[in-house]
């Protein structure tokens, strides 16, 4: 059985090993200036991506010139060195190669490379002019027929810039324990300064300080982000899986437009898309296909299979009341339907895990009350009228969850998870319709909160943990008893285990988001068992 490689790792190697240009080991009078050349060269650090068994995506970008600054268009083309090795100090170099970048692609570069074994953990840097960059520490996936005994990932979300520090991200990279982090959406916001903080507070200034519009802005948000040194720890240290929600181009985005988008003041739609899309392409270490599309499906030996999916770009437009059951109407797009309930029904795989951005199970917020709908509107879309649906999630588009979740009942397909985000919030879930009832649900949903993004007791002016926050959690549960946990106001990160009898997410939070120090705290776990979609409680891992 196939037990992948253990991700602890001394930070001091993960940092250091890359800044010898041979492969012996570097002099201590030397790290000084040859760390602060990678650190101007390499400004916004290394990352890797979608692992197969054969290969990885590796990403960096390069600051050859003091003018060469991201969206400048300005600067040189360069020819930037990578090295994949099986040791920190590159004494077994595997694969290597040179690869041109310019204004013309924002000075980012990214190598697919091949030819490496699976389950094997590699060390890769780039160099630029003699100059290496800090070295980065991934892992290849296990061969699609290895019986691969456990895996564990962080799981993340919607993370603000302007709402406090990328602390997860901190104690995320700290672990040691993990073999890859995924993403679910929402990595970057596109408003501008004052217009989505911390409760009203602007913890730290955005670039640019508009909203994002043009492929300029994007570029500029984007590299903002990477220079978060707690982003950069956590891509240099495994690698990541990653699906776009709507932030990555604007607030509630659908494929003709989105609502923080304002035709004619704020320019063509079609055309932002395309130049946050451009963007994404350059600044994030995912496998794009030649067409564009991100929907795409990881595999782990035997053990699980990933579908990562796009809730943005084919969905119709949100709508509110009957509109909701229109068969016509689509979150996914056919074609993406198809591709999802046919991947997960084929799958060979023990456990069939969806990178799922927006919730899926449902959420009957008919009988709570207009203080708890205020902030959960704001959060999700709830209309202020007490509607049942909430058009934004998969509420909205009724007719694609009911064929998947009929799809997987007819072909009698088990132990599906949905890995979610975008609420903002905490919640352990089953998923049930009108047809399968609360004693048999189709799937189990594991919702994770966000980085920094304001949550229930921010939008309330409240003290996390409040009265009000326990009244919302309560009064959601006892209108959705498929809701087994929830919690309203946390910040942070799930971990996920995967082994061949079960399926666990465990929740830890941040003490305080707008605190570079903040410490975190484990809140809640629960599982899924193999061959069931009913989900038990678990006591704090050991």
């Amino acid at each position: 059985m196939t037990v992948l490689p253990n991700a602890a790792v001394d930070r001091r190697t993960v940092l250091l090993a890359g800044l010898s240009a041979g492969a012996g080991a570097v002099a201590a009078a030397a790290l000084p200036s040859a760390a602060a050349a990678a650190d101007a060269v390499f400004q916004h650090g290394i990352a890797s991506g979608d692992p197969l068994p054969g290969g990885i995506l590796l990403w960096t970008r390069v600051t050859p010139t003091p003018e060469s600054t991201p969206a400048s268009g300005l600067g040189p083309q360069v020819e930037v060195t990578w090295q994949v090795a099986t040791d920190a100090g590159f004494g077994a170099v595997v694969r290597s190669g040179t690869v041109t970048t310019g204004p013309d692609r924002d000075h980012t570069v990214k190598i697919d490379v091949d030819g490496l074994s699976p389950a094997t953990t590699y060390w890769y840097r780039f160099g630029l002019a003699g100059t290496w960059s800090p070295t980065g520490r991934t892992m290849t996936a296990p061969a699609a027929a290895d019986a691969v005994a456990r895996l564990r990932a962080g799981v993340v979300s919607c993370a603000n810039w302007e709402a406090g520090w990328f602390s997860a991200y901190r104690h995320l990279a700290e672990r040691g324990d993990l073999n890859l982090v995924i993403h679910l959406g929402d990595y970057l916001y596109e408003y501008g300064t004052g217009e989505f903080d911390a409760g009203g507070k602007v913890v730290r200034r955005t670039a640019p300080e508009h909203e994002t519009l043009t492929l300029a802005d994007y570029r500029t948000r984007h590299a903002l982000y990477k220079t978060d040194p707690d982003l950069k720890a956590l891509h240099a240290s495994v690698p990541w899986i990653i699906t776009w929600d709507d932030h990555e181009v604007a607030n509630d985005m659908w494929s003709g437009g989105a609502e923080n988008h304002t035709p004619g003041a704020e320019g063509d739609f079609a055309a932002r898309v395309a130049a946050a899309r451009q963007a994404y392409a350059e600044w994030m270490p995912v496998r794009l296909a030649a067409d564009g599309h991100i929907y795409r499906r990881l595999r782990y030996g035997d053990l699980f299979e990933l579908s990562m999916l796009d809730l943005r770009t084919y969905r119709s437009e949100q709508a509110d009341g009957a509109d909701v059951d229109d068969p016509d109407r689509t979150i996914a797009g056919a074609g993406q339907l198809s591709w999802l309930t046919d991947g997960l029904v084929g799958s060979t795989a023990i456990w069939k895990l969806v990178g799922n951005p927006v919730m899926i199970s449902r959420l009957d917020v008919l009988t709570l009350p207009a203080w708890l709908l205020g902030p959960l509107g704001e959060l999700i879309g709830v209309p202020q009228n007490g509607v049942v649906i909430n058009a934004d999630q998969w509420d909205g588009y009724n007719a694609d969850r009911e064929r998947l979740v009929d799809t997987l009942r007819a072909h009698r397909t088990k132990d599906v998870v949905f890995l979610t985000g975008d609420i903002h919030t905490s919640w352990a879930n089953e998923l049930t319709t009108k047809d399968t009832g609360p004693a048999n649900p189709a799937a189990a949903e594991f919702v994770v909160p966000s980085v920094t993004s304001d949550n229930i007791n921010d939008y309330l002016g409240t003290a996390a943990g409040g009265p009000l926050s326990l009244l919302a959690a309560s009064l959601i549960r006892a209108t959705n008893p498929h809701v087994r946990w929830v919690e309203t106001d946390g910040h942070g990160y799930g971990v996920l285990e995967v082994t061949r009898s079960r399926c666990r997410m465990d929740w830890y939070h941040l003490a305080d988001r707008t605190r570079k120090d903040t410490t975190v705290k484990w809140v809640q776990g629960w599982s899924v068992g193999r061959g069931s979609s009913k989900i038990r409680k678990e006591s704090a891992p050991a």
